[in-house]
């Protein structure tokens, strides 16, 4: 009797320990930061700060333009926010577990109507067309996906196909070109005009500062969270002062930013977002728990094909014109933003900011051998190179964290 009470009692300690070890706050505060700070977290953002420095000491080295200056800064955002508002759209497409390479296409598309019905129609029924016809595509695009079973990859494929096919037919292989004069300068203004953001720049710093500090005061210690708020008010702060204060960029910067920022705060902060990872992450699981899945991931081809169509609109207002082989061979570049972001091909998983972060990367890669007059062989060679890096890091990282929880 007395051996199976000590036996009792020693087993409540060993009960009473566990959660303990389990518990021990150094022990959670070294693994949040680890995974924060992480390659798998924030890869892409030490990649692109790795390749902005490097790039910044060889064109200082070798006599070339100021590589980080604010100009050229603004001018790599400028390039790459076409490309990023297609591939935050395809972000949201792949969490919830498919795929669309057909957004280039599309694009090519709305832009190819836009301009051609611009001379005969006027603006806004020009707008309504392209972007009808953009969202049509995606809605069929989603539909044989979900109602016929066709794998994502396929379907898409032929459609991308199909898609460049009308922009030939529409086109007849010549380009187009907006004629009327009161158009032009309603697109210049809409595409062109430069917006001086140095003010919002010390607003949005000093958001982050207080958030961060705000964070770490209610849970009374530093969290990565909150550190990497103080860190990033900190680094939008340094910028702008080393601009003068000074900061223009061009419209299609300012759409991209309300449209990441609105995309970002759906995915974290609603409950659509959530229903949009949990479609993605395990789709049995959210039909169970009362999501519609399908419609879902319709909504997801439909969303990516209008945001693609609004992308095609913002081209042409760019070029005034359209060639039959614009952006052609874009969809890759679309797709490669994504996963240096870290966006997974099996869906549950991506971020919009981090997608930006691998654009960003992309067209810096771009910018930085158009300065060092690298040819245009070695700037696909290499871009390879990075986007089968990144896809290496990820799923490394990946597999390392499964096996450490399981």
């Amino acid at each position: 009797m007395a051996l199976t009470l000590k036996q009792t009692d020693k087993q409540r300690e060993s009960r009473a320990a566990a959660p303990s070890l389990a518990s021990n706050p150094s022990i959670d505060k070294k693994a949040d930061w680890s995974q924060a700070f992480g390659l798998r977290e924030m890869g892409v953002f030490y990649a692109l700060l790795l390749l902005v420095i490097v790039l910044s000491f060889t064109t200082a080295y070798l006599g070339k333009s100021n590589y980080i200056s604010v100009l050229n800064v603004t001018n790599v955002v400028y390039q790459a926010s076409l490309i990023s508002f297609m591939a935050i759209a395809m972000t949201v497409v792949l969490i919830t577990g498919n795929f669309d390479l057909s957004v280039a296409s599309v694009a090519a598309l709305s832009a190819a109507i836009f301009v051609g019905s611009c001379n005969s129609m006027g603006l806004a029924p020009a707008i309504g067309l392209s972007m009808a016809t953009a969202v049509t595509i995606g809605l069929i695009n989603g539909s044989i996906v979900q109602f016929l079973g066709i794998n994502a990859f396929i379907v898409t494929l032929g459609t991308l196909t199909a898609v460049r096919g009308l922009v030939l037919i529409y086109t007849d292989g010549a380009s187009l070109t907006i004629q009327s004069p009161q158009i032009v300068e309603v697109l210049k203004a809409f595409e062109s005009n430069r917006i001086d953001i140095a003010y919002a720049l010390i607003v949005l710093s000093a958001l982050f500062l207080i958030s961060g500090a705000y964070s770490a005061i209610r849970i009374k210690r530093m969290s990565p969270r909150s550190a990497g708020l103080v860190l990033a008010g900190v680094s939008i702060l340094a910028f702008t002062w080393v601009a003068g204060f000074v900061v223009s960029v061009k419209m299609p910067v300012i759409y991209l930013a309300v449209f990441t920022a609105m995309v970002w705060f759906v995915l974290r902060f609603t409950t659509v977002g959530r229903k949009i990872y949990a479609v993605g992450g395990n789709p049995e699981a959210a039909r169970l728990s009362g999501i519609n899945v399908t419609l879902y991931r319709l909504a997801a081809f439909v969303f990516c094909s209008g945001i693609a169509g609004f992308a095609g609109i913002l081209f042409a207002a760019r070029l005034r014109s359209m060639n039959p082989t614009g952006l052609q061979g874009a969809e890759l570049t679309v797709i490669a933003a994504a996963i240096l972001g870290g966006t997974s091909l099996f869906g549950g998983a991506g971020s919009v900011v981090k997608t930006l972060g691998g654009a960003l990367l992309l067209y810096s890669l771009t910018n930085g051998f158009n300065i060092l007059n690298l040819g245009a062989n070695y700037q696909g060679l290499i871009e390879g190179i990075v986007v089968v890096s990144a896809a290496a890091i990820y799923t490394v990282g990946g597999n390392k964290r499964r096996t450490k929880t399981g």
